[in-house]
């Protein structure tokens, strides 16, 4: 099965890359959000980023034009009906998927594969609330989605092997580098990757260094392109806090606990990037 059709829940950070990273590869999109306001927001910055690749001579205008006309906009998962694999990517709220999810599956095919990209809930139990668990599967893009060239692919319990190979074929279709891996809480990067963050803020917390030097030490002393904060800014300190939550409660370990001063920056609304303040201020 070759995928040459998308419809992606959510116009924002993840939905929009995914969606840039689809449209590029000549993949037809339809994106879905509550309003067209939101999608007028997630087009243009998708828009912005193409202007970015023509600038550095990646791409060439008519590039650009031909990606943004494969890309459709709507307000009705009516609009989904069309689509082959149909990609959940709301916010990390179990509840709020959920939701998503039921209302997908009650208005598309049978045959369509149902995507979520999820970054630590279990896909098989995303799974187990729709009529086609067979043809359910994670999808985890990385940020920025069209820069990044990883995509995990979970299998839940249920997942079929022709809907892993379909997936599969897909994410290299978009020139990406898929790894297969098993459902478990924040499957195997973020597992490593966010407790990694949630200690950085522990060091912050304790008052061992300042930000700009905690993140320094990793770049310089670790290889890492971007230090641990500065990431967690990226993400969404809102994101991490939740990555950390499931973790908890799923395995029910004290070494998951976030730290109080992530879950005060989020009750701040200090979430990073996307609202001018996190850690560092923008």
């Amino acid at each position: 099965m070759s995928i040459t059709s998308v419809g992606i829940i959510g116009a924002g950070t993840m939905g929009n890359g995914i969606a840039q990273a689809c449209a590029t590869s000549g993949i037809q999109v339809v994106m879905v959000d509550i309003s067209d306001a939101a999608f007028a927001k997630g087009i243009a910055t998708v828009a912005s980023s193409l202007e970015r690749l023509i600038k550095k001579e990646k791409i060439t205008p008519a590039d650009r034009d031909a990606a943004l006309a494969r890309i459709k906009g709507s307000t009705s998962y009516e609009d989904l009906k069309s689509s082959q694999l149909v990609i959940e990517a709301a916010t990390e709220n179990y509840d709020l998927k959920v939701k998503i999810l039921r209302q997908i599956d009650a208005i598309v095919p049978a045959d369509v594969i149902i995507a979520s990209n999820t970054s630590s809930i279990s896909i098989t139990k995303l799974a187990a609330i729709t009529s086609r668990p067979d043809r359910f599967i994670g999808m985890h893009f990385f940020n920025p989605v069209p820069m990044m060239a990883l995509v995990e692919i979970i299998r839940g319990l249920q997942t079929s092997d022709a809907t892993h190979a379909a997936v599969q074929s897909m994410a290299k279709a978009l020139g990406k580098t898929p790894v297969t891996v098993k459902n478990s809480p924040g499957f195997v990067v973020n597992r490593i990757l966010v407790p990694m963050i949630n200690e950085a803020f522990f060091v912050l917390y304790e008052g061992l260094a300042t930000p700009e030097d905690i993140d320094a030490g990793m770049k310089l002393g670790c290889n890492q392109p971007i230090g641990p904060l500065a990431l967690a800014d990226m993400v969404g300190l809102d994101v991490c806090l939740a990555v950390m939550e499931v973790y908890l409660g799923e395995f029910g370990d004290s070494k998951y606990r976030p730290c109080p001063l992530l879950r005060e920056m989020v009750a701040a609304g200090r979430l990073g990037r996307k609202t001018g303040r996190g850690v560092y201020q923008y």
